[in-house]
């Protein structure tokens, strides 16, 4: 790694450690929140509507990075991160706190994406690999050290820090990339796709609130969800036509024509499913069924958060030797045992077990997901290198979407099934609706591990960077 490639990682390296510890510093936050600012029957949106504006912005990001250059991108999304920071800690209210969430996630619709982008940008295929390991260690740092910082704010400072603490790192990644970050953008007129973008909008918002509220805000059977369904097959229609005759689209078509860019993105949709079952579903498990504390269910994931970046770095080294299907297969093996595993579980399983069958999942997850970007990015030139890693991180997070809405579903139907309205439901009644999950999250590892074997054996050899 040469001094400007070192210069540009690290600043890319603290923009990720903010988006990744936003998630674990916020939830460990938000009860004393909660108890600052009233709303209760509003948290769950606090969590909601950044996700549901970073999934609708991250492909529309990803194809104006691919038009402007990543640069202009990554400093607009990085300002509008720290700025919906800085508001979020300003807030006097929930609805206040959902608004600037929103605004957040916005920002954080642009700089994930486009910080792997770069990443694909300066770095060839063989160093890439090893880099990509680098970037998911920080993930599982922040996974660990999340609820650190932000239970230590919230008991000896304030909960506005959890949000004011991203604005000084955040200042110093943009400065970093705009002393250090050079782009040969070839000058010419570009034609923007405002139809693609709007339609994709409309619709996949629609979408995404539909499975977002859908049994919760709204029943299944509402004209509320019917009428989001509808809008979101209106406009996605609309937008799949505009895409096949603008002669720039927002996502092209062809892209998921080539098999290194869709049989990835297809398993990391469901890879994400997997992941939301784990994370949601296994603490319920733990406080549940098991009736322990809310630290003890933390505890227990954090196995994952020390496979994962281990998998990560061991698959990115061994890439290039073996190639992507060998090691994909390989961390899917390790889902499928884990998963398996967890179908087994009753109320008298030792806690060790558990911990080993998530350190083997964060294993599988660690061999797998980064290696797919890696694959993604090496699949297009530069000119699609944006619009590409930007569609699997979009599907990642709309597998998530999707993975909560059909496994709530599920859980809330066993629930009501067996237990009166308004009762405290009892631990075994529990335990069979998440025991459903969590077979319903093992045939998706296996699905996974079917379509892992389409994976085509070469490693893609496309036109490099333009930095």
């Amino acid at each position: 790694m040469n001094a400007y490639q070192k210069k540009i990682t690290i600043a890319l390296m603290i923009a990720t450690f903010l988006s990744a510890i936003e998630a674990t510093i916020v939830s460990t936050a938000m009860p004393t929140i909660v108890n600052k600012l009233g709303g209760l029957e509003l948290i769950s949106w606090v969590y909601a509507v950044y996700l549901l504006t970073s999934a609708v912005t991250t492909p529309i990001f990803g194809k104006i990075a691919d038009l402007f250059g990543r640069k202009k991108v990554f400093l607009v999304g990085c300002s509008i991160f720290l700025i919906g920071s800085m508001l979020c800690g300003l807030s006097q209210s929930m609805e206040q706190l959902i608004l600037f969430r929103a605004i957040q996630g916005i920002g954080a619709g642009a700089v994930v994406p486009i910080t792997f982008t770069i990443i694909g940008d300066i770095f060839t295929f063989e160093e890439r690999a090893r880099v990509q390991g680098l970037f998911a260690s920080i993930w599982g740092v922040a996974g660990i050290f999340g609820p650190l910082v932000g239970g230590f704010f919230v008991d000896y400072v304030s909960w506005h820090w959890i949000f004011y603490i991203n604005i000084p790192f955040g200042l110093l990644s943009i400065w970093l990339i705009t002393k250090n970050l050079h782009e040969n953008l070839e000058k010419r007129k570009r034609k923007i796709d405002y139809g693609g973008a709007v339609t994709f909008t409309i619709g996949t918002t629609a979408l995404l609130y539909a499975l977002l509220s859908g049994g919760n805000e709204h029943a299944w059977n509402s004209t509320v969800i019917y009428t989001l369904f509808l809008v979101t097959v209106v406009f996605l229609g609309a937008f799949f036509a505009i895409q096949r005759r603008h002669p720039e689209p927002m996502i092209p078509i062809q892209l998921f024509r080539i098999r290194e860019v869709s049989i990835p993105n297809l398993i990391s949709f469901l890879l994400s499913a997997i992941l939301i079952g784990i994370t949601a579903y296994l603490p319920l498990w733990i406080q549940g069924v098991l009736e322990k504390g809310a630290i003890y269910s933390g505890l227990i994931l954090m196995p994952m958060s020390i496979g994962w970046p281990i998998g990560s770095t061991v698959g990115g080294r061994l890439l290039v030797r073996y190639g992507a299907k060998r090691i994909s297969v390989l961390g899917i093996l390790f889902l499928v045992i884990g998963t398996f595993c967890l179908t087994f579980l009753t109320m008298s399983t030792a806690p060790w077990f558990i911990l080993g069958i998530i350190f083997v999942m964060g294993l599988g997850f660690g061999l797998t997901i980064t290696i797919f970007t890696i694959v993604v990015q090496s699949a297009v030139d530069w000119s699609l290198r944006g619009v590409a890693t930007s569609s699997n991180t979009f599907l990642r997070t709309l597998g998530q979407t999707l993975g909560v809405a059909v496994l709530g579903t599920i859980l809330n139907q066993q629930i009501t099934s067996h237990s009166e309205a308004g009762a405290q439901v009892p631990p075994a009644v529990l335990a069979s609706g998440i025991h459903q999950n969590f077979v319903i999250v093992a045939v998706i590892a296996l699905a996974c591990l079917v379509f892992t074997f389409w994976l085509p054996k070469k490693k893609p050899q496309p036109a490099n960077s333009q930095t």
